[in-house]
């Protein structure tokens, strides 16, 4: 088996697909290069209706898993032209798919993403490892977030406790402690509904470098309502996603205090929600970090990040911690934020293929280590 390996992932943000060429070995890995290709408006228009609404003609179901698996080809062999790759180098395709429905708990938990890996297998010729978080689940886990234990592989350091924060369509983080066990969980929304509420408001995909949140001012009132959603209380191991945190959750929480409200000041204070709640999930970890590394799209809203740094230094003062964490990018660790989770799951592809396990029981609450992931033959 060869070294170079894909990862694709597209996440709960709708926005497209993020490819990565990783070199990876048992010594470690190297980032090749990366690709990111849009997703097409009708497809993104398809697979918001059915997230949002949790509800779809089978037929509907069953195009969109063929049109993501187009979409996957498409973005992985534009990503070997790039590099000057053919096929027959790739070792495997990491496939994360499109998740369209995520529920762990209840009678019958289950995990659905969407992007038909036999078909992805058929237009490469590669090799094709998917469906990663049906085994946890299926072990008593969240099978999510996965990516902790690729953080871990990468980002740690024995000098000072770290974490990683993924701001994608959800916040989740990783705790990268000195000494102990690795933890990770989502913290609540990220970029969704920041991205929701421009889209309804002004028509824009998204709020860029969050200028519009800038522009409002925070609505303490409204702002209290949504902390007061009960999954925030809920201790980890856990998970969500669009399922809960969409605009019909936002009308329903908020009630009366969305009539007349500026939607500027509505913007801002989904913001202020994001990073508060990031804030307040620390409060399941043994300390504050050192250091906070930023990964994700929202890394790109610097009116998110400054929410961020004062969310955190006013927890560190609360806390008697001096000085407050330093935040950064991962770009400064060797890795581009937009590209670490299709890093990780062309990492965990690796594991796979190797027998390795790919979950932290810690973090996914599953009964033990398991090997994840389906693999189709080239």
């Amino acid at each position: 088996m060869g070294n170079l390996f894909t990862g694709l992932m597209s996440g709960t943000s709708l926005d497209g697909i993020d490819a990565v060429l990783l070199d990876i070995d048992s010594e470690g890995l190297a980032l090749i290069g990366a690709w990111h290709t849009p997703y097409a408006p009708e497809l993104r228009a398809a697979l918001l209706t059915v997230v949002n609404r949790g509800e779809a003609r089978l037929e509907t179901l069953g195009q969109l898993d063929s049109q993501l698996a187009d979409a996957y080809a498409a973005c992985a062999t534009a990503l070997w032209a790039a590099q000057g790759v053919t096929a027959e180098q790739i070792a495997a395709v990491g496939c994360h798919g499109q998740t369209l429905w995520h529920a762990p708990q209840g009678l019958h938990p289950f995990t659905w993403q969407a992007g038909d890996p036999h078909r992805l297998a058929e237009q490469l010729g590669v090799t094709v490892v998917a469906d990663f978080r049906r085994r946890d689940v299926a072990a008593g886990g969240q099978g999510a977030p996965l990516v902790p234990a690729f953080h871990a592989d990468v980002f740690s350091a024995p000098a000072e406790d770290r974490l990683v924060l993924n701001l994608g369509g959800i916040a989740n983080l990783t705790w990268l402690p000195r000494e102990g066990a690795v933890l990770g969980f989502d913290t609540g929304p990220a970029n969704g509904l920041l991205d929701a509420w421009v889209q309804q408001c002004r028509q824009q995909p998204y709020d860029a470098d969050g200028a519009f949140a800038a522009s409002g001012q925070v609505l303490p009132a409204l702002l209290e309502r949504l902390c007061a959603e009960p999954w925030l209380a809920t201790p980890p191991p856990r998970s969500t996603g669009r399922e809960l945190f969409n605009l019909p959750w936002l009308e329903h929480t908020a009630g009366a205090l969305l009539t007349n409200a500026n939607p500027a000041d509505v913007q801002a204070t989904l913001a202020q929600f994001t990073a508060d709640t990031v804030v307040l999930a620390t409060r399941f970890l043994p300390a504050l970090p050192r250091r906070v590394i930023l990964c994700g799209g929202g890394t790109a809203n610097h009116d998110l990040q400054r929410r961020l740094q004062a969310a955190f230094a006013n927890a560190a003062q609360q806390r008697g911690h001096a000085p407050p964490p330093s935040i950064d990018s991962s770009a400064v660790h060797g890795i581009d934020p937009q590209q670490v989770e299709a890093a990780a799951f062309a990492w965990l592809a690796w594991r796979t293929l190797n027998g390795l396990p790919g979950n932290l029981p810690a973090v996914t609450g599953a009964r033990g280590p398991r090997v994840l992931g389906c693999v189709v033959p080239s």
